[in-house]
């Protein structure tokens, strides 16, 4: 339990130094929306690239963890459907809200499970980390922006442009240009891969310092019904569940406390910025996420103790 709270200590440090980077030194929101789209057109493709070219796709542990996060992803789309009439009901709850309350059940950040699981298993596990990120970062992407569209406007979702949104994303061209370059066995000039080394180190560090950036404080000091309810399905709800469907599919080893981590990681920051867009609770989002933060700086350790 301590070498666990141990390795997630420089993680949220960086996080924290985030906060602290955004409040007093650099407080213009012009160079944080820049070195957003660095870590996110640049920097964190290369990174998944980077390690889904070397990782090991043939093994039947890898195979077992990207089935059991995407059958997960499912399974909790449709338990929170599921919730929409009840929490209308009983709290009141508005589409505008509900769409927010959909999308940190789902969403998760990559950017802090990696951190976490290169300090805790090295090379080898972030390249599991990337295998989970390319199992469960389309149907993500397109679950949230079809439900989004239908709870919030009248008009039914394109589906072409869905498509186009989906295949435009850059996580998305990272990871396929590396599980089509694992799975060809095709050379790749030595220089190129360590361009893609380089780019990625930097991704994790910027990437935590980002989380700390876009996390609202004052907010989370008096959260509503919906936000302690939003925390309580993604970092407690969700990695039982995961945990459940791990054990059935026969998961085990590092391969199953890193899909563990990738459940109880909070809900990405991107999430806010597609709420703005469409028309959802982006300040609620902003909430849940900053709690869900600092709250699973101690169920993370919890859940791995369990799995263990």
């Amino acid at each position: 339990m301590l070498q666990t709270f141990e390795s997630l200590l420089p993680v949220f440090a960086i996080i924290l130094l985030g906060v602290l980077l955004r409040r007093k030194l650099v407080t213009d929101p012009v160079l944080w929306i820049g070195a957003e789209k660095l870590g996110f057109w640049v920097l964190f493709p290369a990174l998944l690239a980077h390690v889904l070219i070397k990782a090991d796709l043939r093994s039947g542990q890898t195979s077992a963890m990207a089935l059991t996060l995407f059958l997960a992803i499912v399974g909790f789309c449709l338990f929170a459907l599921i919730l929409k009439p009840i929490l209308a009901r009983f709290l009141g709850t508005r589409p505008p809200a509900y769409s927010t309350l959909f999308q940190v059940a789902i969403r998760w950040n990559g950017f802090i499970a990696l951190a976490i699981v290169d300090k805790m298993y090295g090379a080898s596990g972030i390249s599991l980390v990337a295998v989970a990120l390319a199992a469960m970062v389309p149907i993500i992407n397109v679950v949230n922006v079809t439900v989004l569209t239908i709870v919030l406007s009248e008009n039914p979702p394109n589906p072409w442009r869905l498509a186009v949104s989906v295949l435009k994303n850059p996580l998305i061209i990272g990871c396929c240009a590396g599980i089509a370059v694992n799975l060809l066995n095709i050379p790749v000039y030595e220089p190129i891969m360590t361009t893609l080394d380089i780019l990625g180190r930097a991704a994790l560090g910027i990437g935590l310092v980002l989380v700390g950036a876009g996390l609202q404080v004052k907010q989370a000091l008096r959260p509503s019904t919906e936000a302690v309810l939003g925390v309580v399905i993604k970092l407690v709800a969700f990695p039982a569940f995961v945990a459940l469907l791990g054990s059935l599919l026969g998961l085990s080893g590092d391969a199953f406390a890193i899909a563990i981590i990738c459940a109880s990681v909070p809900s990405a920051m991107n999430g806010y910025l597609l709420a703005k867009e469409m028309g959802g609770d982006a300040p609620l989002y902003a909430t849940i996420v900053t709690i869900q933060t600092a709250v699973s700086f101690f169920t993370i350790p919890l859940f791995l103790m369990l799995a263990s």
